[in-house]
């Protein structure tokens, strides 16, 4: 507004610049709240109104039309501005709703039982969301340390709901049940209630007792990453690869515990598909059995968060999955 000015007191009218005056009004629907809307517009009606009587076209065509034009633009700019602060209204609404939603979900896990430490990173692939279709849950149950951490196929509420009924269903089964082949079950009944057609669930779940090492039984899911005080690293992968939950063919092998060895000093990372098939622009997976050395902090969620930021420097572009991720940790003393 202030070039528009210049330009027409120094070019004088014929240029015909003073129509630009609108953009001020445009432009302010864009940014800010109501008030300075309307401020900008009254602002560019006043500019326009002296300058068409500095260029003596108060009683031309020209100088009405301009000062309708600007009017106009100025009362639409005013009307775009509320009903955008209405819809971030709306927005900041239903993300309140979504973070609660998380917060019953996908509850903080303790971060100390015993001689163990624990930290959780979520992030969701969805822009204005934080929650999606992977899921964790850890449980101080009268055996031990009970963990599950899964990912439920497709994306969207139908997946949220999905994890909610996996969630709902192992916070029970995980006090109640004696082993992780009965919670195993109990879940795989819960899912066989919910669950339409070939939908599925991949899934491990683990057991630590401690001077016992850890016991896992996986579905389907990608193996956890076992990362020793020497800093060798490998991955916990089962005896025999099973099917997800929910794809109880009854020809199909059912998953086996298997037990690790799990000593003070030692860390497992339980991670979904999202950290491990992550891509970066050159099409490679992300190398997550390379990163060890990320997880030598002391304090098990700066460890995670070194993770998840160098996850993203590799992606190096929104996430295009949801990526969750347990870390356990043996503390030794």
């Amino acid at each position: 507004m202030g070039i528009v000015v210049l330009v027409d007191v120094v070019a004088g009218p014929s240029i015909g610049f003073l129509p630009m005056m609108a953009l001020g009004p445009a432009f302010a629907g864009l940014i800010g709240n109501v008030r300075r809307s309307v401020v900008i517009g009254c602002l560019a009606l006043a500019l326009s109104l002296m300058l068409s009587i500095f260029n003596s076209q108060v009683d031309d065509r020209r100088g009405y039309t301009t000062l309708i034009s600007v009017a106009g633009v100025a009362v639409a700019g005013v009307a775009a501005t509320a009903m955008r602060k209405r819809r971030e209204a709306e927005l900041a609404s239903v993300r309140s709703i979504a973070e609660a939603a998380q917060r019953v979900l996908l509850r903080p896990v303790p971060r100390g039982a015993g001689q163990l430490r624990a930290a959780v990173s979520y992030t969701s692939a969805m822009a204005d969301a934080r929650i999606g279709g992977d899921l964790y849950e850890m449980v101080t149950s009268p055996t031990g340390v009970r963990v599950i951490v899964g990912d439920v196929q497709g994306k969207g509420l139908e997946a949220v709901e999905t994890a909610a009924v996996v969630v709902g269903a192992f916070r029970e089964a995980a006090y109640d049940e004696p082993d992780l082949m009965a919670v195993g079950k109990r879940l795989e009944r819960a899912l066989a209630r919910h669950l339409l057609g070939e939908k599925f669930v991949t899934a491990v779940l683990a057991e630590v007792r401690e001077r016992d090492g850890a016991t896992l039984l996986n579905f389907g899911h990608p193996a956890p990453l076992m990362i020793r005080p020497d800093g060798s690293v490998h991955y916990a992968e089962p005896p025999e690869r099973a099917l997800p939950l929910g794809l109880d063919f009854e020809d199909a092998p059912a998953p086996q515990p298997h037990v690790v060895e799990f000593v003070p000093g030692d860390q497992i990372l339980f991670y979904t598909d999202g950290v491990s098939e992550a891509r970066d622009r050159a099409n490679r997976f992300y190398p997550l059995h390379e990163r060890g050395d990320l997880l030598k902090d002391p304090d098990p969620d700066s460890a995670l968060a070194a993770v998840r930021h160098d996850l993203a420097d590799h992606v190096g572009a929104p996430p295009h999955d949801d990526a969750a991720m347990l870390l356990l940790r043996y503390r030794e003393g």
